[in-house]
């Protein structure tokens, strides 16, 4: 049964008015499981002119009121932790447990923002001249925009509103169209939890409503998660109109194994880390760099793979979902189909792998390449799918002269034995999130989502400390009390007297 997905505006969901219609579907076997009308040029102003308002008096709340919202709202989340899961999975395939990591790493972002009267504290230097004091005060910007993916519709929406609204912000999130049902129901726990109507917006719809949100003179900040060519678009539009951006992109995530890592560890940790979430994450490992003589361990993960089994989002024996639509799944067959005619290896190909009774899903299983190249066009373009890439190098220098000359660079990790290796690894690699013994290392949110290159257009990053300078503008005072007693001179120049 099909479900109407509703946008909400000044604290009330409204059915949408647009003529188009956008169906959402089940990857597990395509049916249709709700529909959302994109939203209307009117419906955004609406939003806009909304949000706006709700900022004039929101940026006034204490900001212990503010941290407050946060602590109930996050108390909220945890209550509904596994039913907001069940609605992940349900709409993105992915499986219970994954759904619920979502789920979690999002509500971490939510505490993190209960914190928010420290991350705002400005500083005071007294006596900077005789008499005169200098300090900073932290404010909030306006309306700030969040266009999020499909892949993670819990956690990427919670990387944003939570922290902008808590620093004074009014926010409009523009989540994905293929997975609608998760972010709308954050909102509505939001709402349950006190927000005041207004300072959060969503609004559901596909790229004019994007362009309207960016363009709309009213909005100060963008912040955007999504593929490259996307990406790209969205900096060049929000920063040719003189906003702020930050825009996560790309990947291409390197693996290097040392000949003196735990094999075992390594074979582990790397199923999971390509091939969990059907490969849909954007810090997933999608190429193992196996210096010397660990290259014989490819056959062991190779046989690792085999045993990894996709399934529906409540089997407690699935390993992970579909991918999120048909042409996802077209996509990446092609991409496997291109690795074969180019040279590479196919040790193990999940092209044709089918569901019982959901021979419709968009299913792939999991697919490794031996025998890589960097010119082959299932290293340089990012998959997005459960296929993992094997490159063999001689020694660490090598691998890190590879990972250094990839475009992108969002995360890599290196599992080692060696201090001396991690060390140099960490200090000479040109990526902005490194995991040693650890495949995916999304920091936690004290700490800041840091890729680099090609993975991120922008100055400051996600949640942590830079996600508050993103949201926020830094104004100085300086300031003296004359004594009424004591006569004061022109001062004739620059210099503080």
């Amino acid at each position: 049964m099909s479900v109407q997905v509703h946008h909400f505006i000044n604290g009330e969901f409204v059915v949408g008015t647009g003529d188009k219609q956008i169906s959402v579907t089940n990857p597990a076997d395509n049916n249709t499981i709700a529909t959302v009308n994109s939203a209307t040029v009117a419906e955004v102003a609406q939003a806009v002119t909304s949000a706006e308002r709700a900022f004039l008096s929101w940026r006034s709340t204490p900001v212990s009121e503010r941290a407050r919202l946060m602590l109930r709202y996050q108390h909220l989340l945890k209550q509904h932790h596994d039913e907001l899961a069940t609605v992940l999975a349900q709409e993105t395939g992915k499986t219970f447990e994954d759904a619920r990591g979502d789920v979690w790493r999002g509500i971490e972002v939510a505490e993190q923002a209960a914190n928010i009267a420290s991350m705002m504290m400005g500083e005071t230097v007294e006596n900077v001249a005789h008499g005169i004091d200098s300090y900073s005060i932290v404010q909030p910007l306006g309306v700030c925009v969040g266009i999020t993916p499909f892949n993670f519709p819990a956690m990427i929406p919670l990387w944003m509103f939570p922290i902008a609204i808590a620093c004074g912000n009014a926010f409009i999130l523009k989540p994905s169209e293929q997975d609608p049902i998760t972010p709308t129901r954050l909102a509505e726990l939001f709402a349950e939890a006190g927000a005041p109507a207004g300072i959060l917006q969503v609004l559901h719809g596909d790229k004019a409503v994007v362009e309207q949100l960016i363009s709309h003179p009213k909005t100060k900040t963008v912040s955007f998660v999504g593929s490259v060519a996307v990406g790209q678009q969205v900096y060049r539009m929000a920063t040719q109109q003189l906003k702020r951006a930050q825009v996560f992109a790309g990947a291409k995530n390197h693996c290097v194994i040392m000949p003196d890592a735990n094999k075992q560890q390594v074979i582990n940790q790397l199923v999971g880390a390509s091939v969990g979430a059907a490969g849909q994450r954007c810090m997933a490992i999608s190429v193992a760099v196996f210096v010397g003589s660990s290259s014989q361990w490819i056959c062991e993960l190779r046989d690792a793979l085999k045993r990894v089994k996709p399934g529906l989002w409540d089997d407690p024996n699935a390993a992970y979902g579909p991918l999120i639509s048909p042409a996802a799944k077209a996509r990446v067959q092609a991409l496997i189909a291109q690795g074969k005619q180019e040279g590479a290896h196919c040790l193990l190909d999940g092209s044709d792998f089918t569901v019982a009774g959901h021979e419709e899903g968009n299913w792939i299983g999991p697919t490794l390449f031996s025998e890589v190249t960097p010119e082959m066009s299932i290293y340089q373009q990012e998959i997005f799918g459960p296929v993992l890439c094997c490159i063999c190098v001689d020694t660490l220098s090598e691998a890190i002269e590879l990972v250094n000359a990839n475009p992108y660079g969002n995360g890599t990790a290196i599992f080692t034995g060696s201090g001396a290796a991690a060390k140099q690894y960490q200090q000479q690699v040109e990526v902005g999130q490194v995991g040693i013994n650890v495949p995916i290392p999304v920091p936690l949110p004290f700490f800041s989502f840091t890729g680099w290159k090609g993975s991120f257009y922008g100055d400051q990053h996600a949640y942590g400390k830079q996600a508050v300078r993103f949201y926020t503008e830094t104004k100085t005072v300086t300031c003296r009390w004359f004594d009424d007693e004591v006569a004061s001179t022109p001062n004739m120049s620059i210099a503080l007297k």
